[in-house]
């Protein structure tokens, strides 16, 4: 079952949704932040990575406290997991809070009479942002699990974004490959995001050059007029 759209959601889950979901955002950006504080900062500066790991356990709090009361709001009670199955997910593996993007557009638009981008703009522009948050989470993950792993041949953080990089855009030169099994379960969701990604980019693209190319056959004078 698919969600709701936010027309249907109660009242009162729309205006939690208008006044939390920008700020959430920030938060979930602080989140990966200290996610990647966590990964990266040098095994002696423990200190460094404890505050880290702190970020990450607060921004947690606060992402399951908010979804505690949207449950609480949508008066769904149990049914909410199901319905709201994009949450769910969220919630238990924080990092694929990118995702959420379009939703955050959806709400921050309702109070606006137009979009400020067309379809094609907006489209493109979550892909690409998508892609770029969801590379970099990726990148920390499969450092984080592969760069002390017997045989691996991902041993610094600049290998991982190239391997990311790789998987994204499909392209797999097999330089960089994970061998852990949590390497290669995210690899396989990376696999599936850069598929759906670049395939609504491409898609995108291709419709606004067939309608700009429709246009200009419109307005050309008829041969021989």
């Amino acid at each position: 079952m698919s969600a709701p759209s936010a027309d249907s959601a109660p009242p009162r889950l729309r205006r939690w949704e208008q006044r939390t979901e920008v700020p959430l955002f920030g938060i979930s950006l602080l989140f990966l932040l200290g996610y990647a504080i966590h990964v990266l900062a040098p095994e002696d500066l423990r200190l460094v990575r404890d505050l880290g790991l702190g970020l990450v356990g607060a921004g947690w709090l606060v992402f399951a406290a908010d979804y505690a009361v949207r449950l609480r709001l949508s008066g769904l009670r149990h049914r909410f997991v199901r319905v709201h199955w994009l949450d769910t997910v969220v919630l238990l593996l924080p990092l694929l809070r990118p995702l959420r993007l379009i939703h955050i557009y959806t709400v921050v638009q309702q109070g606006r009479e137009q979009p400020r981008l067309s379809l094609y703009a907006r489209v493109i522009s979550y892909a690409g942002a998508a892609a770029l948050l969801l590379g970099f989470t990726a990148a920390l993950t499969v450092y984080q699990l592969e760069h002390q792993a017997p045989e691996s041949s991902i041993h610094t953080f600049g290998d991982a974004v190239w391997w990311a990089c790789e998987t994204l855009t499909t392209v797999g030169y097999g330089d960089a490959v994970p061998v852990t099994a949590g390497g290669r379960v995210v690899a396989s969701g990376l696999m599936v995001c850069g598929l759906a990604l670049l395939g609504a980019v491409t898609g995108s693209f291709s419709s606004w050059l067939m309608q700009v190319f429709r246009r200009e056959d419109e307005t050309r004078p008829p041969e021989g007029g």
